[in-house]
């Protein structure tokens, strides 16, 4: 381990202070126990991003940076991440040209509005110099539409403070967010829907544990209402589909003198990749898979043909090893029952375990307890009606078809 590894690895872990900086916020406590965070050096203060190997949204942050914070600063750049997850500020539709640096502190003055007097100095807060003009409580939208700050042009240059240089309190052009929003412009439409449905499912569990509680916290009544709104929004489970197919392939490089090698022309010979998957289709018998439901999602293999392989495996309480096939495009599945018994995930999960997969998709009314952990990536596939209300509570991406 190198000694800057090593340096990061003993510095502050903010994992083991949310829990008591959240105490007494219960919807952000529930937020947070499903966002992972991770320690940096290459940003200098934090930031929320996603995930590109698993579209899941990621806490970053600096311990240093959050080592110098009092407890009630550290607790409003916690709620202030969480915030732009909640306001969609990561997944929402963009500006075209991508997002300026008058956008950045739009969304921070949104954001802001919720937590005067609990960040640090130099954020972008409504009233405060240099934001006189600017009432409490606006949207990103208001803020942007009413902005009488800089020109875009005039605010190039400068990093991440408000103020005319080294202070931070002067009258001079305020500059970028105080927090990371770089990467943002980079997610692209598939990553930005998958993450989109898989931060709903944390909101939406984080809302229940809130209304469980009795209490929200410190979220505004307002802020509720806009956030069980866009809850109601769901996911293109097709092309979540297919993402999380090609992701999980793998890619098998083989050298030929047929392809140029970018590095080394003419020196070395170029190199051919090959990109394949191997999966398993877990198929619940309980009778909650209809035949619509399989009509639908085989459709959908069939676009998926070309990039990878599946094995259908039929189970209740067991594998049916006799009716386990390989499915080949254009094949029609009939939805006949095989087996008669209840539902445990666990035998297509240690199935799968004890076999070559890249990833494992289960078509099921998730009603039976939650399996052991799965050796490759997995997926769920399910209807409205069961959706609603799951057994159990995962991190992994559950689709549904409508």
């Amino acid at each position: 381990m190198s000694d800057e590894a090593k340096e990061i690895k003993e510095a502050f872990d903010l994992n083991k202070h949310t829990a008591r900086l959240l105490m007494n916020e219960p919807f952000f406590a529930g937020l947070s126990r499903r966002i992972d965070k991770r320690k940096t050096t290459e940003i200098p203060t934090a930031g929320v991003t996603v995930d590109k190997k698993t579209a899941q949204f990621v806490l970053m942050y600096n311990p240093s940076f959050f080592e110098g914070l009092s407890d009630t600063q550290k607790l409003g750049v916690l709620k202030h991440e969480f915030y732009h997850l909640v306001f969609e500020h990561v997944t929402g539709r963009k500006p075209e040209g991508g997002l300026t640096k008058i956008d950045n502190m739009c969304m921070d003055l949104a954001i802001n509005s919720h937590l005067i007097n609990e960040l640090p100095d130099n954020c972008c807060i409504p009233g405060k110099k240099p934001f006189e003009w600017a009432p409490v409580g606006k949207t990103y939208e208001w803020y942007k539409k009413n902005w009488q700050g800089f020109d875009e042009q005039e605010g190039e240059g400068g990093e991440g403070q408000p103020g005319d240089g080294e202070s931070g309190e002067g009258s001079g052009n305020p500059s970028d967010s105080f927090d990371d929003h770089s990467g943002w412009d980079d997610i692209d439409n598939t990553e930005n829907e998958i993450a989109k449905e898989r931060l709903k499912e944390a909101i939406k569990k984080a809302a229940e544990e809130a209304n469980q509680s009795g209490s929200w916290g410190s979220v505004p009544a307002g802020c509720r209402k806009e956030i069980m709104e866009r809850l109601k929004v769901r996911i293109n489970w097709e092309k979540a589909l297919r993402y999380f197919v090609k992701t999980s392939q793998k890619a098998d490089k083989k050298s030929t003198v047929r392809r140029i090698n970018k590095r080394f022309p003419y020196i070395h010979p170029g190199k051919k990749v090959k990109r394949h998957a191997k999966f398993a289709v877990s198929i619940d018998q309980s009778g909650s898979v209809d035949d619509e439901m399989l009509v639908k999602f085989f459709s959908a293999l069939d676009k998926l043909a070309k990039l990878a392989s599946f094995t259908v495996v039929p189970f209740d309480t067991e594998v049916c090893e006799d009716h386990v096939f390989e499915w080949k495009k254009g094949k029609r599945y009939k939805a006949e029952r095989v087996r008669y018994g209840g539902t445990d995930f666990d035998a297509p999960t240690k199935w799968v375990n004890e076999r070559d997969f890249d990833g494992h998709i289960i078509l099921t009314d998730l009603c039976a307890p939650k399996p052991v952990p799965s050796k490759c990536k997995r997926l769920w596939i399910t209807t409205p009606q069961y959706a609603e209300r799951p057994y159990f509570e995962s991190k992994e991406l559950v689709l549904v078809v409508d």
